[in-house]
């Protein structure tokens, strides 16, 4: 049968690759045909009833090996761009060596959107869409629409095919945009891919996957394992360089404890070297399987210093009986209080109406603050007291005052900034609260984001639903940090104490600059 191999170039790569070394690699042997060993089926379909990428049209492939028997769902492989690397050959030689797993392998298209008359208009091309963009959209459409309708086909035979639903059998791979794509769906959905292929991966400006290599550092790790390569000739344009994007990818992975493992070359932007390599990336992604790939343990030191190793999400259920139990800096009827009896009563209005802040004393006196263009949802004292952290759900920021000596607040300020989810607009910054330490854990749509006393984001912990809306410390030490997230009421405990309004104030250590 002869195979189809796809690979998408930019216009400027041969300009770029001008200089380029001739590029020769020795073949594996695993990356040819085999006297002896079964030979699996690659089957052709198309697909053009996608909801979260409406009107597009596609085509994929399903590589069906020789051993696979329905009765046990097969591992996954996902690639982008259609069939790569003589992907079947390596499949049919290192299942049959049983150096990986049976895998069935679905290698599918990016998406078009036809034109209505092709002589006059061009198709609309939805590559860098849905392979450049962070976010969880391509992991979607992957597991809930192209997954379920391989599941919908038979082998020529009249096998059903049946999919493992375990991410720790499932990888995924790509070369350039395709990717990053991969490691996208994996880094937003770990449940479902575990095991990541990357070549020439496109970690540079193009939609914002030069934010990956931040927030690799930043956000607690997850169980994931990947091979990375590139070549020294890579592209360098107008939106980065890849070669060096790479080598930042390697060394975030690396501190966040991540397995990771990586080829280095002087190719250019194509797949040649990604294609001598793939029958030693399957080995090293699959090494030791049905072993679960675990998460690592970062460099980073606010998640050292807060997260208690073996402790996790645990889902309590409904809010109710556990938010009174709560010994912690809470807003509640939209105010605060202080421990000098002073009150602080923002009210939330809504993005047509102005949102204030008032100050309630002890005997009673009302005294108007300000005045705030976005509604805030929740505010929080410094364990010093001395500030007071206010969210400003319609942008990424965090509003800081000064609370001076007769309890008025001065010296507003931009001060905490949030990373945003790609798919929206804002952080979504809902309640918030501290710690002894000082530092501020804010709910956003990225999960909790925990800042420094000067207002940068240390570290990012997800949590099981994604995004989080409410947030307290409570339990009987004030260790225990409560989320609300859209579906459920999660319990993490941490190696921290929080603050509340009613305590002491105590001044922490100064910031580190």
């Amino acid at each position: 049968m002869k195979y189809v191999f796809i690979f998408i170039f930019f216009i400027s790569i041969n300009a770029a690759n001008s200089q380029a070394p001739v590029e020769n690699y020795a073949v594996d042997p695993a990356s040819e045909e085999q006297a002896g060993v079964p030979k699996g089926e690659v089957l052709k379909f198309t697909f053009d009833q996608s909801k979260i990428f409406p009107g597009t049209w596609r085509e994929y492939w399903v590589y069906i090996p020789a051993q696979y028997k329905p009765d046990q769902p097969a591992c996954v492989y996902m690639n982008q761009d259609g069939i790569q690397w003589k992907a079947p050959t390596v499949f049919d030689n290192l299942i049959h060596k049983k150096e990986m797993p049976v895998t069935i392998g679905v290698f599918v298209m990016h998406g078009k959107v036809k034109a209505a008359n092709s002589g006059e208009a061009n198709d609309r091309f939805n590559r860098s869409f849905e392979y450049d963009g962070l976010g969880d959209a391509y992991a979607r459409f992957i597991l809930e629409e192209i997954l379920p309708e391989v599941e919908k086909q038979k082998a020529s035979d009249g096998r059903e095919i049946r999919l493992s639903k375990n991410g720790n059998d499932r990888a995924i791979g790509g070369s350039s945009s395709g990717a990053v794509c991969a490691f996208t769906a994996a880094w937003e959905r770990p449940d479902a891919f575990t095991r990541v292929y990357s070549a020439i991966g496109t970690y540079v400006g193009l939609r914002g996957a030069d934010r990956y290599h931040t927030l690799v550092r930043k956000v607690e790790p997850k169980p994931l394992r990947i091979y990375l390569q590139d070549g020294s000739n890579d592209l360098n344009i107008y939106a980065g360089d890849w070669w060096m994007a790479n080598q930042t990818m390697l060394r975030a992975l690396t501190f966040a404890g991540y397995e990771v493992t990586h080829q280095w070359g002087e190719g250019g932007h194509n797949g040649k070297h990604g294609t001598a390599l793939f029958p030693e990336a399957m080995r090293y992604l699959w090494n030791g399987w049905p072993e679960p790939v675990k998460k690592g343990a970062s460099q980073n030191q606010v998640l050292t210093a807060i997260l208690i190793p073996g402790q996790d999400w645990k889902d309590v259920g409904d809010v109710k009986p556990v938010i009174p139990r709560a010994k912690a800096q809470k807003v509640k009827n939209d105010t605060l209080k202080a421990h000098n009896g002073n009150r602080y009563v923002f009210r939330n209005g809504d993005y047509t109406s102005v949102s204030s802040i008032s100050l309630l004393k002890p005997d009673g006196k009302k005294v108007f603050i300000d005045n705030n263009d976005n509604p805030p949802s929740g505010m929080v004292f410094s364990p010093d007291q001395t500030l007071v952290y206010v969210t400003d759900a319609a942008s990424h920021w965090i509003w800081s005052y000064q609370i001076q000596p007769d309890g008025m607040l001065a010296y507003k300020q931009k001060f905490g900034w949030l990373h945003v989810d790609d798919s929206k607009e804002n952080a979504e910054a809902k309640t918030l609260a501290c710690d002894h330490e000082g530092r501020i854990y804010v709910a956003t749509n990225s999960g909790v984001q925990i800042l420094d006393q000067t207002g940068r984001v240390n570290a990012i912990l997800p949590t099981p639903d994604g995004h989080a809306s409410k947030i307290t410390f409570g339990g009987k030490d004030s260790d225990v940090l409560y989320v609300t997230t859209n579906r459920n009421i999660y319990e993490r405990r941490l190696n921290v104490k929080g603050v509340s309004g009613r305590d002491v104030p105590s001044k922490p250590d100064a910031p580190k600059l």
